[in-house]
């Protein structure tokens, strides 16, 4: 099944959308049990993610509340809301089944099915596999063994579309999930092969519009030199930036020593990642990209320097909609 198809038309310019909604009626729903966070009810507030390391690569898991300052296209906003690993993951697991990964898919199976171990029970995953085409395997699941099962009987083989199968990811969990933290984990050696039409540009307003990370166990592929030159142009996705600019990192297979210890590694981190909002200063709602620097106090050093946030660059604004005649 292809989403382009279900999924049809341009990138909707919205912001926070029914995430924030429901993501307010939960913590209220629960207000009652002394120590959980509250929040206003209010569709405006914007939701980001981060996780922060220091300058030796270990995650900074203690960090507060006031440790964080955020700005907005320059202008410093309030901390209007802070927790951690508290709302319910939706991930979307998209495998490449291109032929350079062939090796890969009797480990990733078990490595799958050990890893999503981790996730909370009431975290869901979906299940896509793309070479040239994309397909949905596994609906939203909280049945882990459901998506491992699947895998089993992966061939591979044919190009690697990962524009296609990264945006179709996307615009899948923005419209199935929307009362969830999105994540996207691309299984794949990075080397686009095809596309069909969807641009580099289009891919990253998709996950950004979804509000998801996006995240890559990076396997070593068997690609000749002038498939990974060419993969640097024609309008391919560069998984790497893509990665940064939602919040998302990289796990390289190689550097971890095993695909399971890879995958093991990406779920501890989804589960140390912060949620913090803000109600932007700037109210005006014209659908524009707004940019976004999330760092921590003085104190803490220099960003870039003394540690590393990985965190989304932006958002969308939501567009105000036409007075009806």
């Amino acid at each position: 099944m292809n989403f382009s198809r279900n999924f049809g038309g341009g990138i909707r310019p919205s912001a926070p959308r029914l995430l924030v909604l429901v993501f307010a009626t939960l913590l209220s729903a629960r207000a009652q049990e002394p120590g959980e966070p509250k929040i206003r009810v209010d569709v405006n507030l914007v939701l980001l993610e981060a996780t922060v390391k220091d300058k030796a690569g270990r995650v900074m898991k203690d960090l507060k509340k006031e440790d964080f300052l955020i700005d907005e296209n320059g202008v410093p906003q309030k901390v209007a809301h802070f927790s951690r690993d508290q709302l319910p993951l939706a991930v979307a697991l998209v495998v490449d089944l291109s032929g350079s990964i062939k090796p890969f898919l009797k480990p990733l199976r078990y490595a799958t099915q050990t890893a999503l171990k981790a996730l909370k029970p009431e975290d869901e995953v979906a299940l896509f596999t793309f070479s040239s085409q994309v397909e949905e395997r596994v609906p939203l699941t909280r049945d882990k063994r459901e998506v491992s099962d699947q895998i089993q009987s992966f061939s591979a083989e044919g190009g690697t579309n990962i524009n296609r199968a990264i945006y179709d990811a996307a615009r899948y969990l923005r419209e199935a999930a929307p009362a969830a933290r999105r994540v996207i984990v691309l299984v794949s050696d990075n080397v686009p092969t095809a596309n069909d039409g969807v641009s580099a540009q289009a891919v990253a307003g998709a996950a950004l519009e979804a509000d998801a990370a996006v995240y890559g166990l990076k396997v070593p592929g068997d690609n000749p030199l002038a498939a990974r030159m060419a993969s640097a142009g024609r309008g391919f996705v560069n998984v790497g930036k893509l990665t940064a600019e939602t919040g998302g990192e990289i796990f390289e297979v190689e550097r971890e020593g095993s695909l399971f210890l890879a995958f093991q590694s990406l779920i501890e981190r989804l589960k140390t990642r912060y949620t913090l909002g803000f109600y932007p200063t700037q109210t005006l709602q014209d659908g524009s990209f707004r940019r976004l620097n999330l760092r921590l106090q003085p104190n803490f050093g220099g960003k870039g320097r003394d540690y590393v946030v990985l965190s989304k660059t932006g958002y969308y604004a939501t567009r105000a909609r036409a007075a009806s005649r």
